[in-house]
């Protein structure tokens, strides 16, 4: 095939340069052959070559010099990241994109708001689950009607249900079987803040008409008076609720119950509370109290004999249940700190102690629950009153009280008023 221009042979090339040529002038110019670089596939079908290999030129007709020079002298390197090269493009050489930050933020709340909901779920049915729900309101007969805010009947027992012999001479808790109420309280929550009230266990009390809470029989009232904590002792929760209701008016909603082990295992879990021992110390070997006045910290031990003390208040059931008001209050501060809340490692000990050993009604909840220990926070804080019931006397032994004073008090707490009757 005849490789030069149209017009060229080698029988018409005469004098001039060129193969064979004595002439003494120099052939003209040929038409080069283009080169063409690229990706593209060489012909007959083939796969391109891979990365890293160059690429055999191919060649058409072109038209004068430009064409051959077009693309070939570009300063292009084999192997490069500029056009035409393999960098060039999807493949090994292309750049890394930018991370994504919002797309990548919005992902770990995600994660983060789905982890804590589920902790939050689990946490609730976890801590629902350990409520023992073992008194029963519904037995309760005769009772007044509800008023406005909440009432919580608080009760601290002497039971030593779990307690070993170790534990019992430990804890200066004796030996006496069954249980018995060693505290009772009734705290309001309501939009006036809280008020806690306490009633002295000696406080003189009618039975009324009840109904046994195990056998179901109806028991007449037939105006026996006795101690308030003997009510208990008499037929459980229901019958305590049920003369406290008789004997004040006031409805109660929910009733909370705590035993000296139970009581002693949340104060250690919580990492003991502070409290102010009055001046002249204190000291009673029948609860094993020995402190000396001032500010310090109980563990659950201490703090047990703190709130049982008698003997070192001369023998005055009055004063012992502000001293319990005052340790309760302080406790349901200490729970609700952050340094206790926000820390699983205290949290979870304190949560799984208190709910170990409370006995609430059937209709308590942890919101119930919370809402008592807020209040009782609120107590501690200012924000509430405490108080004993208002007491006019004694007969035979046992707190009267006063008649006028309790009236308005549940009147005042039915309404969800604040408090202006003060006890003693």
């Amino acid at each position: 095939m005849n490789d030069w221009p149209q017009g060229w042979s080698d029988d018409n090339r005469g004098t001039r340069y060129g193969r064979g040529s004595t002439g003494a002038q120099p052939e003209g110019a040929r038409v080069m052959r283009q080169v063409r670089r690229g990706p593209a596939a060489p012909p007959g079908g083939g796969q391109a070559p891979p990365y890293g290999v160059p690429q055999q030129p191919s060649y058409v007709d072109g038209q004068g010099y430009d064409a051959y020079d077009s693309g070939y002298n570009t300063g292009q390197v084999y192997g490069g990241r500029g056009p035409g090269g393999p960098g060039d493009g999807a493949g090994m050489y292309e750049p890394r994109p930018a991370p994504n930050w919002r797309r990548r933020i919005k992902m770990t709340s995600i994660t983060v708001v789905t982890v804590l909901v589920v902790t939050l779920v689990g946490t609730y049915f976890w801590a629902d689950s350990k409520l023992n729900r073992d008194v029963d309101l519904s037995k309760v007969i005769d009772r007044p009607e509800k008023g406005e805010g909440t009432n919580y009947l608080i009760v601290g027992s002497d039971s030593r249900e779990g307690m070993s012999a170790e534990d019992k001479k430990r804890l200066h808790t004796g030996s006496s079987e069954g249980k018995r109420t060693d505290s009772m309280m009734i705290l309001h929550t309501g939009d006036n803040g809280p008020t806690l009230i306490s009633l002295p266990r000696d406080s003189d009390v009618e039975i009324p008409t009840f109904v046994g809470s195990e056998s179901g029989k109806t028991y007449q009232g037939t105006g026996r008076h006795v101690k308030l904590n003997a009510a208990y002792a008499e037929d459980g929760p229901e019958l305590l609720v049920r003369t406290v209701e008789a004997n004040t008016g006031l409805h109660i909603d929910h009733y909370v119950e705590i035993g000296f082990a139970g009581f002693a295992n949340i104060v250690d879990a919580v990492g003991g509370v502070e409290i102010e021992i009055p001046k002249g110390g204190m000291k009673d070997t029948k609860s094993g109290a020995d402190f000396e006045a001032g500010k310090q910290t109980l563990n659950g031990e201490q703090a047990l004999a703190f709130v049982r003390t008698r003997y070192a208040l001369a023998g005055s059931d009055l004063d012992r249940t502000k001293n319990q008001q005052k340790f309760l209050s302080a406790l349901a501060n200490q729970v609700a700190t952050p340094g206790t809340v926000l820390n699983p490692f205290k949290l979870y000990p304190t949560m799984g102690a208190g709910l170990d050993s409370l006995i609430v009604d059937k209709d308590m909840g942890l919101f119930d629950l919370a809402d008592m220990f807020w209040a009782m926070k609120g107590v501690s804080g200012g924000d509430g009153k405490s108080m004993n019931m208002p007491i006019s006397g004694s007969s035979g032994g046992n707190l009267v009280w006063d008649e006028a004073k309790v009236k308005t008090l549940v009147e005042q707490l039915n309404n969800d008023e604040k408090v202006t009757v003060s006890g003693d």
